[in-house]
């Protein structure tokens, strides 16, 4: 059987120490899914708890298919119920699509790692790609030619500018897709800002792995948006969220001239990437829903164990790099002697994080913070837990409101 959460391998290795975290058992799995639904908590936000509901009565045990074909049942129900309707209420439609897509990408969370999962996440980018029908301004689904292949991303701009706009590049994290992006970025445009939502290597529709040159996928996005007349290229940003927020701050030194601004919501910097980290903090990790270290071992080629995780993720330390300056407790200081006191410039930033982060720790901000060669801007939550979450006071729609966007208003300014 396909364990939902590759049980046998990561049980097997740590039933040798009481010191790993467990993973949530199936029964605990959907209580707190249910929770977090009723509570618009990631990674449930939009979903309607009787959604849930109806597709967890049908999943008994840590399989992978059956956990996605429970969803993709739901979510067929209201992707017909909306390629009925498109004809005659457009809007009911729309909002049906919208609704199927949350639930399919609900059941292929957090990776889609059987035929059954696959199946899922190919008909949420269905639902998605027909609920974008009806934005206004229009989304563009954009093909960008990388390395024998292609990168697929979402732009979308504002309408009626009266010269080129600004754009941010929005790079989705581990388990989240540039869907969720192209969803939640929409809030820019009346900002006059425009973006173009791309999945982080190893995820989605990405052409390449995580590794330790990945950036050079976004590199390329950025070569791309200065081919188009509509983009004011000296107006490009960035923001990532977790995972992405690595990718997010790397891209802030080694682009850091032809970027305006950057937000890296818990950005890993070096301690998230240290195996001691790894294989305590991140194995059976519950502020996670489930499942996050088989997640990361999904983006990278050839990691079958949490042993060639930790090993895998320790390549990635922008300390180790010497992109980033280590401090004095740092496990990678050696290195980062040779950078002097700052390390690397970078493009301005605003760094999000929440001192309760368990997934990431808050010494990689602090890290952040410290090195560079401009002042950074930051916004810690005492209270929050990763991205700066704090349940009905700080959730993430209200920190991309409140926080994110007039930062990155005032930073690219707008038409």
């Amino acid at each position: 059987m396909r364990a939902l959460f590759l049980l046998a391998i990561i049980i097997g290795f740590l039933g040798a120490s009481a010191a790993f975290a467990q993973e949530r058992t199936l029964d605990e799995i959907k209580a707190e899914a249910i929770k977090r639904a009723e509570n618009g908590m990631y990674p449930l936000i939009g979903l309607d708890p009787v959604d849930v509901k109806q597709a967890f009565a049908s999943i008994r045990t840590p399989d992978y298919d059956e956990w996605a074909a429970a969803f993709i049942a739901v979510g067929d129900r209201y992707m017909a119920e909306a390629k009925s309707l498109e004809a005659r209420d457009p809007a009911k439609a729309n909002a049906d699509y919208l609704r199927a897509w949350r639930i399919y990408s609900f059941g292929r969370w957090p990776v889609p790692s059987s035929p059954v999962k696959q199946r899922a996440y190919a008909k949420a980018l269905e639902a998605f790609l027909a609920h974008a029908k009806f934005m206004d301004p229009p989304l563009e689904v954009v093909r960008m030619p990388f390395e024998g292949s292609e990168i697929v991303g979402y732009l979308r701009l504002p309408k009626d500018a009266k010269g080129p706009v600004p754009v941010v590049i929005a790079i989705s994290g581990l388990d989240s897709r540039k869907e969720d992006l192209a969803e939640n970025f929409g809030a820019v445009i009346p900002h006059g800002i425009g973006f173009i939502g791309v999945d982080s290597p190893g995820t989605g529709q990405s052409p390449i792995k995580a590794s330790e040159t990945a950036e050079r996928k976004f590199s390329r996005v950025i070569d791309y948006l200065e081919t188009r007349p509509e983009v004011d290229k000296t107006r490009i940003g960035v923001d990532g969220q977790s995972f992405g927020a690595y990718w997010a701050t790397k891209l802030a030194i080694v682009e850091h001239a032809r970027l305006k601004a950057v937000v890296a919501q818990s950005p890993p910097i070096d301690a998230t990437f240290q195996k001691d980290f790894v294989l305590h903090k991140t194995l059976g990790n519950r502020e996670y829903l489930f499942g996050l270290a088989p997640a990361l071992m999904s983006i990278f080629d050839g990691v079958k164990s949490p042993e060639e995780l930790a090993t895998a993720m320790e390549k990635l330390s922008l300390v180790k790099q010497g992109l980033v300056a280590a401090g004095p407790a740092s496990a990678s200081r050696s290195v980062a002697d040779s950078l002097g006191a700052a390390g690397k410039p970078t493009a301005p930033m605003l760094i999000i994080s929440g001192t309760l982060d368990t997934q990431v720790p808050i010494s990689d901000t602090y890290l952040l913070l410290s090195g560079g060669d401009v002042p950074k801007e930051a916004w810690i939550n005492p209270q929050g837990g990763h991205l700066g979450r704090q349940v009905k006071v700080w959730p993430d729609p209200v920190i991309f409101r409140e926080v994110i966007i007039p930062w990155l208003a005032r930073k690219l300014g707008g038409m």
